[in-house]
């Protein structure tokens, strides 16, 4: 039988842990809170609720106390919203905070839900799994060969973390292929935010691997040691967005503010009041309005997508690759008085142009999917320099056989097919532009 002094204390808990959020996120929120207190609560749930958790005590083969159920409950309510909402504990509150500065420790994989199955978004660069060659769309089945079919996302990503140095072996299937196990070491992982260098003369690249606090910073220097760098104005700018899952939103609309001189950068709504959020350009144009060529792929999530989304709309530059993931909503982490936190859904993003991309993603302008380029055998010529007593060219230059002289080093296009595309594209601008 259910008494009502137990039935009165789970109400008040219940009531308690829906509206002590809002009074620890630094932001004020009264339609939230006038819309908590107005609702009555469902008496007949509570019951149902209270009368679960009494017979689990009862019955379950094991002793379980009223913590560690209510804790339970908590998840559940939060993992049920939609993927990207999560109860954190104190454990997972911390790893979310170091993930944001760019150190963590764990495979380097950032993922998501399919159909109750852990699907990959993105790996990151240098890490384990890239260097274990996990792809974005990879479903992770197994871990350890316990399967992932019904989990959470934090269950599994605390099966996938541990002490540095351990292995782990997932099992993974890709493009609906057989399972195949990886088995990589646990490693502390660094993430650098911004890469950049000089593909060739005029021409520099700019790689974001993930957003973090101090990536807009970071894209400013980049852009002013490509310069230096160069030793005038660049002819193009190759952005990389690819496998990029996204991160922190003010970030992102710095990198993008670097790139315009003016109009709006992305837009947000919510149900309540400070959800509705408008970011516009300053009027840097830290890049000097040059020719810009954007890299996305499916592994492109979240705040990459405000980036290239904003570009796009803004007529910025071109986006080149193949269609991104499609997280259009905005996470808040809302920190609770117990060293834990609600990380909640609070609102969707909109491009400049009013898309949202919730659940289809960015479409480039022009689809360059990833290909290897192999040479064709092909029969080795003489030609007149290779001849023995031939005529000089008059030119003041040596005259050497085919096939000598001094080899180019490689560069990363010459093994990155989509990369070479941009790179072909920003010079076919460049000539046009000089014409």
């Amino acid at each position: 039988m259910l008494h009502l002094s137990r039935l009165t204390s789970l109400a008040l808990t219940i009531a308690l842990v829906i509206g002590a959020p809002m009074a620890f996120a630094d932001q004020t929120a009264p339609s939230a809170t006038a819309a908590t207190t107005k609702a009555p609560l469902p008496l007949d749930e509570l019951r149902t609720f209270a009368e679960v958790m009494d017979r689990i005590k009862a019955a379950y083969v094991e002793p379980v106390d009223d913590k560690t159920l209510l804790e339970n409950a908590i998840k559940g309510m939060l993992s049920n919203l939609d993927p990207h909402s999560a109860y954190l504990g104190p454990e997972d509150f911390a790893e979310l905070q170091e993930s944001t500065s760019g150190e963590f420790g764990g495979l380097g994989i950032e993922v998501g839900a399919e159909d109750g199955i852990i699907k990959v978004v993105s790996p990151i660069d240098d890490t384990p799994a890239s260097k274990a060659g996990i792809q974005a769309g990879d479903l992770i089945v197994k871990i350890n060969g316990q399967p992932t079919r019904g989990q959470t996302m934090t269950e599994a990503v605390d099966k996938m973390r541990g002490k540095v140095g351990q292995k782990i072996t997932l099992t993974l299937v890709r493009d609906g292929g057989s399972p195949f196990d990886v088995t990589l070491t646990r490693a502390t992982i660094v993430v650098k935010s911004v890469k950049s260098q000089l593909l060739e003369s005029g021409y520099g690249y700019i790689r974001i691997t993930q957003f973090q606090v101090k990536t807009g910073d970071e894209v400013a220097k980049a852009l002013a040691k490509l310069r230096k760098d160069n030793g005038k104005k660049l002819n193009g700018i190759v952005l990389d967005l690819r496998n990029n899952p996204g991160g922190v939103l003010q970030s992102a609309v710095e990198v993008v503010d670097h790139f315009i001189t003016k109009g709006l950068i992305v837009y947000t709504k919510g149900r309540i009041a400070n959800s509705e959020l408008r970011f516009s350009a300053t009027g840097k144009d830290l890049s000097e309005n040059v020719p810009l060529a954007v890299l996305i792929n499916g592994g492109s999530a979240s705040a990459s997508e405000i980036v290239a989304g904003a570009l796009q709309d803004q007529k910025r530059g071109v986006l080149m690759g193949t269609t991104s993931f499609g997280k259009g909503s905005v996470q808040t982490v809302l920190p609770l008085n117990n060293e834990r936190a609600l990380k909640i859904t609070t609102a969707l993003y909109y491009t400049p142009n009013g898309r949202s991309i919730q659940a289809q993603g960015i479409v480039p302008d022009i689809e360059v999917r990833r290909a290897k380029i192999t040479n064709e055998s092909d029969t080795e010529y003489f030609k007149e320099a290779d001849l023995q007593g031939h005529l000089g060219n008059g030119n003041g230059g040596a005259d050497q056989p085919t096939g000598s002289g001094p080899k180019a080093k490689p560069m990363p296009q010459d093994d990155d097919y989509q990369l070479a595309q941009a790179l072909s594209l920003l010079k076919g601008l460049s000539i046009t532009r000089s014409r």
